[in-house]
């Protein structure tokens, strides 16, 4: 599998710097893994609240990947909070679920996620981010 790096990163730059947002630590696990053997730089979270927090301190973020479902804030209302802040807005964000639901799925790109992702997420997912969204 190709790394993020080699996909178009120049030598000797900095790993992407993703945001992991997911309320099951397993899940989070399991990402955050797939991620990191792609050669990126791995923040987890367990919710958006705390996603917002991060992104408040962080500036250096290339790319936000969250799951849907999540309490108190959902992966949807985060991508609109993202959406509405001018400092944030260029961030691309992904969404995760389980479940295979058309017009949610629609409904998250129309409020400009970049991709929807199915569980279990994938190393071939994670290949295809790469090229689409860190170009």
């Amino acid at each position: 599998m190709a790394s993020c790096r080699s996909l178009g990163g120049e030598i000797g730059a900095p790993a992407p710097h993703v945001l992991a947002v997911d309320d099951s630590s397993v899940d989070r696990a399991v990402i955050s893994g797939i991620l990191r053997s792609s050669q990126f730089r791995v923040t987890a979270v367990d919710s958006g609240k705390r996603a917002l927090e991060l992104l408040g301190s962080e500036p250096n973020v290339s790319m936000i990947i969250t799951d849907y479902w999540m309490p108190e804030m959902t992966g949807y209302e985060l991508l609109k909070k993202v959406k509405e802040s001018s400092s944030l807005k260029e961030i691309p964000v992904v969404i995760m679920s389980s479940e295979n639901v058309p017009t949610r799925i629609n409904m998250c790109l129309e409020e400009g996620a970049e991709d929807f992702l199915l569980k279990p997420v994938q190393p071939s997912d994670v290949s295809r981010l790469c090229s689409r969204v860190l170009r």
